[in-house]
């Protein structure tokens, strides 16, 4: 995308949302990354469901958004549950909800089914004035399944698509699990098969200052990241206040 050039250390701050959710951060460690995520005045705080009241406490009213997982990390939970866990989210305090599509009824075809769950989720985001970014976890979607996940929330109108969960491991022939993340053709994909109104968050293995302002360039408006510190020292370093 043309004229996406930022070195603003404040700007770049409000690309990411720093990301809270390893299975084995402790109360402890949410607030610190709250502290954290407070400190550096990012966009918002990803978290596990559980933890949303603890993060709003230590955020106050501050401009630091808080955003809940659903259906995370794989999907697999029938779409009343996820609603539920939606509500729940946002009854708590919750600003954003990250939800991961049904991976499997993708892969399979099924996307009245994959509609039915988006549009509900949707439904009841638009409804409580929040914002809802749909997760595709790209690592295991093919090319023409990316395409019609892009058309649906086109369609359907959600606010955000985005990449990946962070915790989407694949095995391969030998065995091995490995795992891609973000990449920029999956951004430049989204971007070219979504309506402009909606935005991109890239997530999953963006770890430098150079990777983050690769993405935005390319079209995301939102980072997912739990390498938030290193990220903005590198940018006070390389850009100054």
């Amino acid at each position: 995308m043309d004229n996406r050039d930022i070195t603003r250390l404040e700007q770049i701050a409000k690309l990411i949302d720093h990301s809270l959710l390893h299975p084995a951060l402790t109360d402890q460690d949410i607030e610190s990354g709250c502290e954290l995520a407070l400190g550096y005045n990012v966009a918002s705080v990803c978290l596990k469901p559980y933890s949303i009241r603890r993060a709003k406490a230590v955020l106050g009213m501050s401009s630091v958004l808080v955003g809940g997982v659903v259906g995370f990390p794989a999907g697999n939970s029938k779409i009343e549950v996820k609603v539920k866990e939606g509500e729940v989210s946002l009854d708590d305090g919750a600003d954003e909800l990250d939800v991961v599509v049904n991976i499997g009824k993708v892969l399979s075809g099924d996307y009245g089914y994959v509609t039915d769950e988006i549009e509900s989720l949707n439904s009841l985001v638009k409804s409580r004035g929040a914002v809802l970014k749909v997760i595709f976890e790209t690592d295991y979607l093919n090319y023409d399944s990316k395409i019609r996940l892009c058309q649906i929330c086109s369609e359907i109108g959600v606010d955000y698509v985005k990449t990946s969960t962070g915790f989407g491991f694949s095995k391969d022939k030998t065995g091995f699990y490995s795992y891609r993340g973000a990449t920029a053709e999956d951004v430049s994909l989204m971007r070219q098969h979504c309506n402009k109104e909606i935005k991109i968050k890239a997530a999953g293995g963006i770890r430098s200052l150079d990777q983050l302002l690769l993405f935005y360039r390319i079209g995301a408006d939102r980072i997912g990241a739990t390498a938030t510190k290193s990220i903005l020292e590198e940018a006070l370093a390389r850009f100054g206040k």
